[in-house]
């Protein structure tokens, strides 16, 4: 029967306990080992919460590894996992997620099944959306990860091939991007990647207002993912390309409205403003006539559709820079 450790990383989020409930409660062969990989900054506080969470593992307990990252983000701490496993395979779960019931006993079948060069077999995830209403902005962007390729809320993987191909690349210091750079060197390596039948729920967590804000920080991901893949890394990756260039176009008009009207040309100025008004007005209808329509919604889609694109134009441009002579993967660890 094929053998698997389960690698979780983790900043102590109240999702955890859960998470960790659902993997001791699933039916089937019990993975061999588990590694908790706390990636907070600083484990000092809430010293509790980490033994709390580990209880509901019951028998899993003794299976159990833990160890600390100091905050270098989720593909660190997978590589960290990675590092401390002996299994033939690993999946990955994130800290939020809840595996289906018959879990263990279906990931065995996913990869009993794999062919030779079958490097990964991604799991089928789920996200509840609210059935008495529309979903808000914030619950269709986590309903995009039922759609997305590779996620690793729940991906299990050969670990001779990742670690011939290095493992996640650490310059993703974010949940975003960097499950898909990996896949894409799988693919490049001559492995493939199919899709499972074991299922895994993502609820979808609650965030404040500028969430979205804060995810436009994604985008000097893309910026290194077009330098390590090229320009048509989004076909490769199968990814929706999202709005960048529009959100550029409405960043540059609402620049050169502020530079023409302190320069004293009305004209040209109230053009640019025109445009720019026009670009924010489509891009909040567009994330408003899709939700729920309350008042909080729209106060919170109207407030952060002014922000977003200079947000994610300049994080763009700032990851540009950054990874303009960014090496390989491989190449960088050496």
């Amino acid at each position: 029967m094929t053998s698997y450790a389960v690698v979780v990383p983790t900043l102590l989020r109240d999702t955890l306990a859960d998470c960790l409930a659902a993997l001791a409660a699933a039916r089937g062969p019990r993975p061999d080992e588990i590694v908790l990989v706390d990636d907070r900054p600083d484990p000092d506080p809430a010293p509790d919460a980490l033994a709390h969470a580990l209880t509901v593992l019951g028998d899993l307990r003794e299976r159990t590894t833990t160890v600390a990252t100091g905050g270098r983000g989720p593909a660190a701490a997978r590589n960290t996992g990675l590092r401390t496993v002996t299994a033939p395979w690993v999946a990955f779960l994130d800290d939020d997620v809840q595996v289906g019931p018959h879990w263990c006993a279906q990931l065995v079948q996913d990869l009993e099944e794999a062919a030779p060069d079958t490097a990964g077999v991604q799991g089928v995830i789920t996200v509840p959306l609210p059935g008495e209403r529309r979903p808000t902005d914030w619950e269709r962007g986590t309903a995009g990860l039922t759609r997305a390729r590779w996620t690793t809320a729940d991906m299990a993987y050969r670990t001779e091939a990742l670690r011939q191909v290095g493992g996640f690349d650490e310059r993703f210091p974010r949940a975003f991007r960097e499950d898909a750079d990996l896949a894409l060197r799988l693919l490049d390596a001559g492995w493939r990647i199919r899709k499972g039948r074991r299922t895994t729920l993502h609820p979808v967590r609650p965030a404040s207002r500028w969430a979205s804000v804060g995810q436009q920080r994604g985008n000097a991901d893309d910026a290194l993912m077009r330098h390590l893949h090229g320009p048509d890394w989004w076909d490769k990756a199968v990814a929706p390309r999202g709005r960048i260039r529009r959100h550029t176009a409405i960043t540059a008009a609402g620049a050169a409205a502020c530079a023409l009207a302190a320069a004293g040309h009305r004209r040209a100025a109230t053009a640019c403003a025109l445009g720019w008004a026009a670009g924010t007005a489509e891009f909040a209808r567009a994330r408003i006539v899709p939700g729920p329509r309350t008042r909080d919604e729209v106060t919170t889609v109207l407030a952060t559709s002014v922000v977003i694109p200079p947000a994610a134009t300049w994080h763009r441009l700032a990851g540009a820079w950054r990874h303009c002579n960014a090496p390989a993967w491989q190449e960088a660890a050496r």
